[in-house]
Order: structure tokens, then sequence, then C-alpha cells
């Protein structure tokens, strides 16, 4: 796979040959089709899954990412790879580091939390959640231990939303761009399979990065 050297001006080389990578805008969502089989696939297990199965989900995706990030060193964290899209990822996010990827997670798991609050104690959230805010700024990460600690901080934030969380009112519903409205059974959920879609990622840019 194509990478991109720390410091570099953001090309990739490779398959690309030095050509800039071609992104689609954050943003801009997954292909029609796609988003129709994710949705039926999400509600599917929303449907098929408790509370505290989605539970122990983020937990084994939550260590399984840990273990993946900790044997990157501090160099190749930083590397970005363009990666094929994974299922559920929009293409934007193809061409970042771990990370970038670790950063992004932190980013909405605390958005998740704070969701999970509100609609715990029936309020609905203001404003409406893009997935192009919750993109990653690389040139604002924190080195790597650094970045991976805030990694850990949001999933302990997250579990202590997700547990405390009731459903006073059941009817209290926040919409996702993909998903429409979600209760609280709904996001909780969606933490759970948000990390899963990101640990492949992560696992795609460790086998582009190639052996130390």
């Amino acid at each position: 796979m194509p990478s991109e050297t720390p410091g570099g001006e953001g090309e990739v080389r490779g398959e690309l040959e030095g050509a800039p990578a071609r992104l689609e805008a954050p943003g801009k969502g997954l292909p029609w089709l796609e988003l129709q089989l994710v949705r039926l696939r999400f509600g599917w297990a929303r449907r098929r899954r408790s509370r505290g199965e989605f539970t122990n989900l983020f937990s084994s995706e939550r260590e399984r990412v840990i273990e993946l990030a900790s044997a990157c060193d501090h160099q190749r964290i930083n590397v970005r790879v363009l990666i094929d899209r994974v299922r559920g990822l929009e293409d934007s996010s193809r061409f970042w580091s771990v990370a970038m990827t670790l950063d992004h997670l932190r980013i909405v798991n605390i958005a998740f939390a704070g969701i999970l609050r509100s609609l715990g104690r029936g309020i609905v959230p203001e404003g409406e959640v893009s997935t192009a805010d919750v993109k990653p700024d690389d040139s604002q990460l924190a080195d790597g231990p650094g970045v991976l600690r805030g990694f850990e901080r949001s999933c302990d934030l997250f579990l202590r939303a997700s547990e405390k969380a009731s459903e006073s009112d059941p009817q209290a519903r926040f919409p996702h761009p993909w998903f429409g409205g979600l209760g609280i059974r709904g996001w909780h959920a969606l933490g759970a399979v948000h990390l899963g879609i990101h640990r492949v990622q992560i696992e795609r840019i460790l086998d582009g990065l190639g052996p130390d």
C-alpha cells in the first residue's frame, strides 16, 4: 500500500506513482446502495443484540484497537496510508494514520457519551451530527502515547455514560445523518459498531505500513 512519510506534502506514493490522493470531501457519506445495506444491517443488529452485548462488543473492540496501536512505534503511528475503503467508512477517511484514527475515535466517543447523557435525562441535544465535524486534525495530534491515552479515556467516558443512561423518555431521539432518529439503545449500539469499523481501518493501515 502507498504511504506518506512524516513531514511530507500529503502525496501518496506506490500504486498512484506520486499523484496526490483524490478523495471525496469530508461529510460526503456512503454510496447510496451501501448506505441502504449498512442501515439494514445496523437495524438488524439492534433488534437482535442486547445493550449488554453491545457493551461487550465495544470493550472487545477497544482492547483490540489498543493492542494494534501499542504495537506501532512512535514514528509509524503518524504515517498516513491510503487503504481500500472499509464498508461503512467515508472515502475521505481512507488516507489516515493510526494516530488520526485514534483521535477520530476519541472525538466520536466523547460526542456519543454526551448524547447518551442527554437522552438519559430525556433531553434531546441541540444542533445536529455531521460526519465532517468529527474528522481528526493531524497537525494538532498529541504524540503516540498521548493520542492512545486520549482514546482510552474516551472509551471509559462512553462506557460510563452508556451504563448510567436509562430510557426515562423512550420517545427521546437524536438524529444521526445516516440512520435517522436514534434513542439510547441506538446510540449505544452505534458506538460499538463504529469502533469495529475503525479497528478494521487500523488493521489495513498497519498492513500498508508493512513490517518494522
